[in-house]
């Protein structure tokens, strides 16, 4: 039976830049697909978000440019939490996948590890 499931990651970004910001959303998106052995066709949606210091691009941008384009995405911002990780995207994808719950594998790149240590593996 498919189930619908949700998978989370997140990355931090060097600096705010477009260019940096695409590849590593790019690479963020493609390690959830690759680690949950899914395609497009499996997903939902995908809601992103990012800190209030990720100014440069939209990250959806990035999953439009891997060909992404008929799922629903939404960015939006994060609490502007004192004392928080800066320049971080987040992800949360909707999926179809045959997998339980604790199969599910998160992504946490370039030491996000740290947000959600209890779901992340080490990279």
């Amino acid at each position: 039976m498919v189930t619908i499931r949700a998978v989370r990651g997140a990355t931090q970004l060097d600096v705010d830049e477009v260019e940096h910001l695409l590849e590593r959303t790019a690479e963020l998106m493609q390690a959830v697909l690759k680690r949950n052995d899914l395609t497009s066709d499996d997903v939902i949606s995908i809601f992103l978000t990012g800190t209030p210091d990720v100014r440069s691009a939209f990250p959806a941008a990035a999953v439009r440019a891997l060909g992404i384009t008929d799922v629903p995405l939404m960015c939006a911002q994060e609490l502007d939490v004192e004392g928080a990780m800066p320049r971080v995207v987040r992800l949360m994808a909707h999926i179809e996948t045959d997998r339980r719950r604790d199969e599910i594998r998160h992504v946490y790149l370039h030491g996000t590890t740290v947000l959600r240590d209890d779901l992340a593996e080490d990279d």
